[in-house]
């Protein structure tokens, strides 16, 4: 019953052009591909429009944008996108979609491991067979993040003996899936995504992190009026519900 409601409004905010569908090439960060996944087809059947998404890392799309190569829709941080409007690369407007914070995670009915304080996390972290996050050399904020935090806890070099990272623009949660990691660290929205993985929770005190999620439209985009409609459909209560659904908190 929601999205029937959530496609009366995408409809109602593509009146002006429904009399020729349009094709928007998306980028978008992997970091919200479960909500986007839930509502590109409904945001498609509602409004006979065409979602091409690309799903990738925010800082390869920034850096994609930043050199000229910007989509109709880029959905990456709300950093990102702020800097992008700031150089002209976004047009102004661009809608924050929620937060998430960096969690860790274990196969689905392994025993939860102590990350409670600062002295646990290394502990678990030490005595895990293998740790899986993203690859930073690959870009991924939360692989950047995590290899910042190893460093501040003194254990880098042990972890990343026994590091393990997933395809580019993979999910960390399949390591863990396919028996390849004791314990792995990304966004709690990509590991609540992949089946079979249950949330530990976030890092101890201040070496917790949350990530923004936003979205902006091209500044040359071909069809801006119905990129525009795309950002205010996934702003709907119901599409802010799937969000929240997928692990995300609001901004």
């Amino acid at each position: 019953m929601i999205f029937v409601r959530a496609a009366a409004v995408a409809a109602l905010l593509l009146t002006p052009t429904l009399a020729s569908t349009a094709e928007l090439k998306v980028y978008s960060t992997i970091g919200v591909k479960g909500a986007i996944e839930d509502l590109a087809p409904k945001f498609e059947k509602a409004t006979g429009n065409k979602l091409n998404i690309t799903w990738g890392l925010i800082t390869l799309f920034t850096k994609k944008a930043q050199e000229g190569d910007v989509p109709d829709v880029l959905i990456v941080s709300r950093a990102s996108i702020d800097s992008l409007t700031k150089d002209g690369k976004t047009a102004p407007g661009g809608v924050t979609l929620g937060s998430s914070i960096f969690a860790f995670g274990v196969k689905h009915g392994a025993p939860k491991p102590d990350i409670s304080t600062v002295d646990a996390l290394k502990k678990t972290l030490l005595s895990a067979r293998a740790v899986g996050y993203t690859d930073p050399a690959a870009g991924g904020a939360s692989g950047i993040y995590f290899a910042k935090m190893i460093e501040k806890l003194g254990i880098a070099a042990e972890i990343k003996a026994k590091s393990k990272f997933p395809p580019p623009a993979g999910f960390v949660g399949t390591l863990l899936t396919s028996n390849q990691v004791d314990i792995a660290f990304q966004t709690k929205p990509e590991l609540t995504t992949t089946d079979g993985v249950d949330v530990v929770g976030p890092p101890p005190g201040d070496l917790g992190q949350t990530n923004v999620f936003a979205a902006g439209v091209g500044a040359n985009a071909k069809d801006a009026a119905t990129a525009d409609a795309f950002l205010k459909f996934l702003t709907t209560p119901e599409a802010q519900a799937v969000f929240k659904a997928k692990g995300f908190d609001p901004a």
